[in-house]
């Protein structure tokens, strides 16, 4: 069901957009999957994921202003926001001593401060790379294309996280390291 929260609205709208060559009619479409996705996540995990949050407040935004406006770029440049914002939030944390993705995924990973800094940095590094090539793309292509690539981008997360499992594996807390260590020897 996450998956489907997540990724929903984007597809909706791709989908759309191929189906009825409009990008208008596909942007009502994000409108209302996102606002839609927000509603079943919050219903099915009775609370709201902060980045699920965060991305579809944004497309809810963007879309309608690129609805108020007759305009596409609304719509493009959301995907540059959201994924910039991504990186100066992940790597900006880094260099101010947090590891934010620590903050967002703390409890379903255990690992060293060390290695959620590294991780932190690796996803601030994708995102910055996510956020220029749709710049490239947006700024360099028609719209047809910068759809199928924005489509390309929601499998291409799936395999970055997952060529991070190796990391994550080798860097989680074993059960021992999470022992309470016994007190010092009192001498007597």
């Amino acid at each position: 069901m996450r998956t489907a929260v997540d990724y929903g609205a984007p597809i909706a709208f791709a989908v759309t957009y191929f189906v009825t060559k409009n990008f208008q009619t596909a942007t009502w479409v994000l409108v209302a999957a996102s606002a839609l996705a927000l509603v079943v996540g919050y219903a099915v995990e009775r609370r709201v994921a902060l980045l699920p949050l965060f991305s579809g407040v944004m497309a809810l935004v963007f879309g309608v202003l690129g609805l108020v406006f007759h305009s596409d770029v609304f719509v493009k440049i959301k995907v540059t926001v959201v994924n910039g914002a991504l990186a100066a939030f992940m790597i900006g944390g880094v260099f101010l001593g947090r590891a934010p993705l620590k903050a967002l995924m703390g409890e379903a990973l255990h690992m060293s401060d060390a290695a959620w800094r590294t991780l932190t940095l690796r996803y601030g590094g994708y995102f910055a790379l996510a956020a220029i090539a749709n710049e490239v793309v947006r700024l360099t292509q028609d719209t047809p294309t910068w759809v199928k690539f924005r489509i390309a981008l929601l499998p291409l997360a799936i395999v970055f996280s997952l060529t991070q499992t190796p990391f994550i594996m080798k860097h989680m807390a074993k059960p021992d390291d999470q022992k309470t260590p016994e007190p010092p020897d009192a001498g007597f």
